[in-house]
């Protein structure tokens, strides 16, 4: 069976993502007390959980159980940090909320962590079971938040490695979430609109290129000017490009490689695009 084979079959493909995601290495405890920990640099680290929210299209026959799996995903708004890029819902981490409402997940109200992903995550001991407990709180929370994604309609299938930003001193702890029906989205001031990102898309080697950023600003490793990222090209609705770089394609790419073991295809010959980082790309244009 190919990689895009099973990814028109719904429960086959489920059931591969819980398995391999369960048994992959994380880092979630470890990130924690990297962060807790005191560092000669003093710079403050804060995390964030985001949640890879996985939607089944249906096909012209729903009881054959074939379609196509998308990645649901957001692209910002003008009016907050990082405008323009397109990223996973999520936010920075409540050190009272979140750790209160994680009980309730744990005990299955709403019923996020179930089954073979909550025994995979088990199986990973306390530690690392109380660490994804609250990070797909704080996920889940947010993508309520941004998106509209009631918790009780998200279906948790594990964890991915933590990601940090290179313009903040901010780490991602990701999740990915399979969202089992469709929703009426109202997303909040910080979307400007919603992607649907085909799985199988990934795949096509042409769907990649390379962005280079271009900034006066020195970011977190002290480094400014010009940067090269590898990057994917998306479409939206309409049929017009965007662009998929940075930690949340980091993140994507994590997963492909974590479930299929895919990797970056060779990006010599293929399209390049450029950005600058102006100054309400990390502060955000304060007069929206």
């Amino acid at each position: 069976m190919t990689n895009l084979e099973i990814l028109s079959q719904r429960e086959k493909f489920l059931r591969l993502a819980v398995e391999k995601l369960g048994n992959a290495r994380i880092d979630f405890c470890e990130t924690m007390n990297f962060i807790a920990a005191p560092n000669e640099s003093r710079e403050s680290w804060r995390p964030a959980g985001v949640l890879l929210p996985l939607f089944f299209r249906e096909g012209k026959n729903p009881s054959e159980g074939q379609g196509d799996f998308v990645f649901k995903l957001m692209k910002r708004s003008s009016g907050v940090v990082q405008s323009g890029d397109i990223s996973c819902p999520g936010g920075m981490f409540h050190h009272v909320a979140d750790p209160i409402l994680s009980r309730f997940v744990a005990a299955g109200f709403p019923p996020v962590l179930r089954g073979d992903a909550m025994a995979y995550a088990r199986k990973r001991g306390k530690a690392d079971f109380q660490t994804i407990l609250l990070f797909l709180t704080n996920a889940v929370r947010e993508a309520w938040e941004e998106l509209g994604i009631s918790p009780f309609n998200v279906q948790c299938l594990g964890p991915l490695p933590c990601r940090p930003l290179i313009a903040f001193t901010r780490v991602i702890f990701p999740l990915v979430g399979y969202v089992k029906r469709d929703w009426k989205p109202r997303p909040n001031f910080e979307v400007e609109k919603i992607l649907e990102l085909p799985l199988k898309d990934f795949f096509d080697a042409n769907n990649y290129g390379l962005y280079t950023i271009e900034t006066d600003y020195k970011l977190r490793d002290n480094i400014s000017g010009i940067r090269h990222f590898p990057c994917f090209i998306a479409k939206d609705e309409r049929g017009e490009e965007e662009i998929l770089w940075g930690a949340t394609f980091s993140i994507v790419m994590s997963f492909f490689k974590i479930v299929f073991d895919f990797e970056i295809p060779d990006l010599n010959g293929n399209r390049t695009f450029k950005k600058v980082l102006a100054a309400e790309y990390l502060t955000g244009n304060q007069k929206k």
